[in-house]
């Protein structure tokens, strides 16, 4: 809502309409002792231009030329400028519930471009549209695999971001899932051999990421072996989508969840991202 600043007349005005004498008036229920009788000490006001210099001011005082890990958080990327416009079309803004394809078809043809794409940049023969972000989709890949092996004990690799531990902890504690995590070697990898040893006949899926937390590449072609030769499934999680730009894809994988943030939005618009999961078997 824009700011319309009133004159005192116009207060008047309202306080007569509304039967009261005076702005103090209007707050008589507060007790005495809790009302404020002098202005805050806050800063006077600024102008546009002196608040955009505040700003710049603050930003240089971050670190720059930073080492990008691509798997521990939310990376800046260059974004064409076509995006916005393209993203707040009509066809685009009414997403949810497609009931009707004649009105819808603009967003049907949307979804099918997007899941042509990941299935070319995963190396999966099946993606779907779409979860809500990186964390619950690898979750919801590992309730798949739950699903589709009959078994009800995961193993995951500390090198996985902490925060999609801690989103696959709570959405699974009540669900009976056994959760064991495995650690990694100095390089950051996960530990092969540990890796290997817990693997049984009731594990239902291995959990890595690539690149995971640290920004190493995990050997997802060796994992993949460890995990079927037991009958369990390969869930890798991608944290960081555009990374598959320049590395490998995880094509040996049963399932990839990936967080698909910086393939049109920024960092600040993180929350409305959608994950997503893709299913090769």
């Amino acid at each position: 809502m824009r700011y319309l600043p009133k004159s005192p007349t116009e207060r008047r005005e309202m306080l007569a309409a509304i039967g009261e004498q005076s702005i103090e008036s209007l707050f008589a229920s507060i007790p005495e002792q809790f009302r404020l009788k002098a202005p805050l000490h806050l800063p006077g006001p600024m102008s546009e231009q002196e608040i955009v210099e505040y700003f710049k001011a603050r930003a240089a005082e971050n670190s720059f030329g930073y080492t990008s890990f691509l798997g521990a958080g939310v990376y800046n990327h260059l974004r064409s400028v076509v995006t916005d416009s393209l993203i707040q079309r009509g066809e685009f803004l009414t997403s949810y519930t497609p009931y009707q394809a004649e009105i819808s078809q603009g967003t049907l043809q949307a979804i099918f471009e997007f899941q042509t794409l990941m299935c070319e940049l995963t190396g999966m023969e099946v993606a779907n549209a779409s979860m809500w972000d990186g964390s619950t989709a690898t979750t919801e890949a590992v309730l798949m695999a739950e699903r589709l092996t009959g078994r009800h004990r995961v193993l995951v690799a500390r090198s996985l971001h902490p925060e999609y531990r801690q989103v696959l902890d709570t959405y699974t504690r009540n669900l009976g899932l056994q959760i064991q995590e495995i650690a990694f070697v100095p390089s950051g990898q996960v530990n092969g051999e540990r890796l290997d040893a817990a693997i049984d006949s009731q594990t239902a899926a291995v959990v890595v990421q690539s690149p995971n937390f640290f920004g190493v590449l995990e050997p997802i072609a060796d994992l993949a072996e460890l995990a079927h030769e037991k009958g369990a499934l390969l869930v890798v999680s991608i944290t960081e989508g555009v990374s598959l730009g320049a590395v490998r894809p995880p094509a040996e994988a049963d399932i990839v969840a990936m967080e698909a943030q910086s393939f049109g939005l920024p960092p600040q618009l993180r929350w409305t991202i959608r994950g997503r999961n893709c299913h090769a078997r």
